[in-house]
């Protein structure tokens, strides 16, 4: 059976609405959820959108929802990872990459502790923050956009969180 993008998306947009809590703790949850999806911190996603889901008050399930999302991308993660790595890299030492080998295995890639100790590691984390903070900031405005305007049609929603917070 083949994946279904549009099945997924619809379902699990579903049930980020079906979420009560305000708009901006759902926002922020998605938020999160997703620039710790773009970061290569495998093992380390879900537990750190979870934490800074918590420290700042945002839905928690909202951030490991979102944090799925990467799974969608699964397929071109390679060329993002390039791309964070070029970016990092540009930003970490003032200049394009042209002829750097990355030495490297197609292993190691997944191993984050091994990715963060070698020397593709750094220029990758730092490019994946600054890929990562754009898309999750435009990503929080749109979705808190969406869920107040479910709220507005469906009240019983914003009500009930309302009054389980009195």
């Amino acid at each position: 059976m083949p994946f279904n993008v549009k099945r997924w998306m619809r379902e699990h947009s579903l049930k980020l609405l079906a979420i009560r809590d305000t708009p901006e703790a759902i926002a922020g949850g998605v938020a999160i959820g997703l620039f710790f999806g773009f970061t290569p911190l495998y093992g380390l996603k879900t537990l750190g959108a979870i934490f800074f889901a918590w420290l700042t008050r945002s839905n928690i399930i909202a951030a490991v929802l979102a944090g799925t999302l990467y799974d969608l991308l699964l397929p071109i993660m390679p060329v993002v990872f390039i791309w964070e790595y070029k970016l990092g890299y540009w930003l970490l030492y003032q200049v394009w990459p042209h002829g750097v080998p990355l030495h490297i295995s197609i292993h190691e890639w997944r191993d984050w502790t091994k990715l963060i100790t070698s020397r593709v590691g750094k220029p990758l984390l730092m490019g994946s923050i600054f890929i990562a903070t754009p898309i999750a900031g435009v990503c929080f405005f749109v979705t808190k956009w969406i869920v107040a305007r479910h709220h507005r049609k469906h009240p019983h929603t914003a009500t009930d969180s309302k009054e389980v917070a009195t």
